[in-house]
């Protein structure tokens, strides 16, 4: 807006004497003459518009990155949380998820197809409870199933596509038929080193303002809610490409 004032008034001064030139601006002189101007080249509020969301964008960017780097130990390397796919993959792709949550389970089939698809590619699962104490309670069976030594893949889709309200009976005989006990699960999933695996998805979710699922993680974005998954792999590819999960055109 700077510069279409300037223009205006550069386009004032040289049609005005130039003893007049340097009065000063009348407010009801001027903003008609601005009127006009915009009015005479619409695209110049469209301009005005794409710049100010560049600028926006740049700025939330920056501000990702600084929350991300103050929690990036417990995003990445904290104990108890599932990887998947490539663990030493290039690229790292994380999700906080709730087990009751409709858009987590519409977007577990893009998970697969990205895992299945991308060889070079990490997936951290973070255990993120966040819709009601069953939540709660079937990711602490959740979490004890990702420490044994069973297909924690067949017990997450298991509990996703199961029918209903996921809680502690579905996940106890999720993780019952992948052979585990449901003596030692149920005895176990209150203790603290579980509750700590959880608090870590609390701490992140606290550091970066997420308060729902899924939240995903890529790269240097945050992004909040179910995309699909060609925008997902857009920004894996876009973090190989550029190091950012937005390169600039």
């Amino acid at each position: 807006m700077r510069a279409i004032v300037e223009d205006v008034l550069a386009e004032r001064q040289a049609a005005e004497p130039v003893e007049t030139a340097s009065a000063e601006i009348d407010p009801n002189e001027i903003n008609p003459m601005i009127e006009n101007y915009l009015m005479g080249d619409p695209t110049i509020l469209q301009r005005l518009s794409s710049a100010l969301d560049t600028q926006l964008r740049a700025e939330e960017r920056s501000k990702a990155r600084t929350a991300l780097a103050s929690v990036e130990a417990d995003i990445y390397d904290a104990e108890g949380h599932v990887v998947l796919g490539n663990p030493q993959g290039d690229v790292t792709l994380v999700e906080l998820f709730d087990y009751n949550c409709g858009y987590c389970r519409q977007a577990l089939p893009h998970l697969a197809q990205l895992i299945a698809e991308d060889p070079n590619l990490r997936v951290i699962l973070k255990e993120f409870p966040i819709l009601s104490q069953e939540s709660i309670e079937a990711a602490r069976i959740g979490v004890l199933v990702a420490e044994a030594d069973v297909d924690y893949w067949d017990f997450h889709e298991t509990l996703f596509t199961s029918r209903g309200q996921v809680n502690k009976e579905t996940a106890l005989a999720a993780a019952e038929a992948l052979g585990l006990s449901r003596v030692s699960l149920e005895l176990d999933m209150n203790t603290e080193r579980v509750a700590s695996v959880i608090q870590n998805s609390y701490e992140i979710a606290r550091a970066l303002n997420i308060t729902g699922t899924p939240t995903y993680i890529i790269g240097d974005e945050i992004i909040p809610g179910a995309i699909g998954v060609e925008e997902l792999r857009q920004r894996i590819e876009n973090v190989r490409e550029c190091g950012s999960a937005q390169c600039e055109s």
